[in-house]
């Protein structure tokens, strides 16, 4: 493919990560033409390694995203680094236009952009985000286990968020800064479950040895602790669907870009899968997405190459039908 120049694709997946890789070689397997358009901002680049993804637990998110262009490559797929700055929809299917003004055509989308995790204000915060400040059990309990950790609420779940990492470590501490005191029902699970209630306002971390330590608050009280679980605002990263005419979804945790069933989105042709259509998807469930969303966007692929041969054979027919009248004596 000559990246200076208009190329017509079957698919175009804009994100390279797990979700669109896992798609791509999906299409690749079923002899499409399928292009990856990578911006190369994986959410969970700040982590030692992935979880809960069988068979390739702990492994490192640049190596396993490596391994998925490897794997994509093999069955003749292309990953063009760069950023999708514009995506438009005409009667030939879609126009799709990079930042360095790189274009191409494809009959059908899939995006798989991903979110942006947007947490409190706290100096230091987004320093420690992927580290020693958290947001899933899932994804990093089990290196916290046994350790002490302060649950930021910040959202309407955080009193859940608190009693999940409660399972994993008998030192847990609420901080109701962000939300304000828990309801009476709340504050008895809590209580219930030897999670300390603290008020007051975080205003910054302590760091030893490139290490959480402590957490300090307004009234300059200092809280020990070696983790910090956050519940952050996930935004989708859904700039690319504003040229399409497809607005995200609010939710009490953020953002997101509905789909049905089968990763189909309000826009014809337009698939979506991972966290930029489900906030909650860790990386083997949006693995899982992408491919799926490939297989119903290559079945209906099938259904308009279908469609297209029948139109054609039907043409022909009346072409030999006519050709044999002509001749006929």
């Amino acid at each position: 493919m000559n990246e200076n120049q208009d190329a017509a694709v079957d698919v175009v997946v804009i994100g390279g990560g797990a979700a669109g890789l896992s798609g791509a070689v999906t299409l690749a397997r079923s002899r499409r033409s399928v292009v990856v358009v990578d911006a190369g901002e994986p959410r969970n680049a700040p982590a030692a390694g992935v979880h809960a993804l069988l068979g390739r637990e702990g492994i490192a998110p640049a190596e396993l995203l490596e391994r998925g262009r490897a794997e994509l490559e093999g069955y003749g797929g292309t990953i063009l680094r760069g950023e999708v700055v514009r995506a438009a929809a005409d009667a030939d299917g879609f126009a799709v236009t990079l930042a360095d003004g790189r274009a191409m055509r494809a009959r059908r989308l899939l995006v798989t952009t991903g979110l942006v995790d947007e947490l409190p204000s706290v100096p230091g915060l987004r320093e420690r985000w992927g580290r020693d400040v958290l947001h899933c059990p899932y994804c990093h309990g089990w290196e916290v286990r046994d350790r002490a950790i302060g649950i930021l609420a910040t959202t309407p779940t955080s009193v859940h968020q608190a009693l999940l990492f409660r399972q994993l470590s008998d030192d847990v501490v609420y901080l109701a800064a962000g939300v304000g005191m828990p309801e009476a029902e709340d504050a008895e699970k809590l209580q219930a479950r030897g999670i300390r209630i603290i008020e007051g306002e975080i205003t910054g971390l302590h760091i030893v040895d490139d290490r959480l330590s402590a957490v300090r608050l307004s009234d300059g009280a200092v809280i020990a602790r070696d983790a910090l679980a956050v519940g952050s605002r996930m935004v989708a990263r859904s700039a690319v669907f504003d040229d399409l005419g497809l607005q995200p979804t609010s939710h009490p945790m953020g953002e997101f870009i509905a789909v049905d069933a089968t990763g189909r989105t309000a826009v014809a042709g337009v698939w979506a899968a991972g966290n930029v259509s489900d906030l909650s998807a860790q990386v083997g469930m949006a693995a899982a997405q992408g491919t799926f969303a490939a297989a119903q966007l290559n079945a209906d692929l099938v259904a308009e190459d279908v469609q297209i041969a029948v139109t054609r054979h039907r043409e022909r027919g009346k072409m030999e039908a006519w050709s044999a009248s002509r001749t006929s004596p």
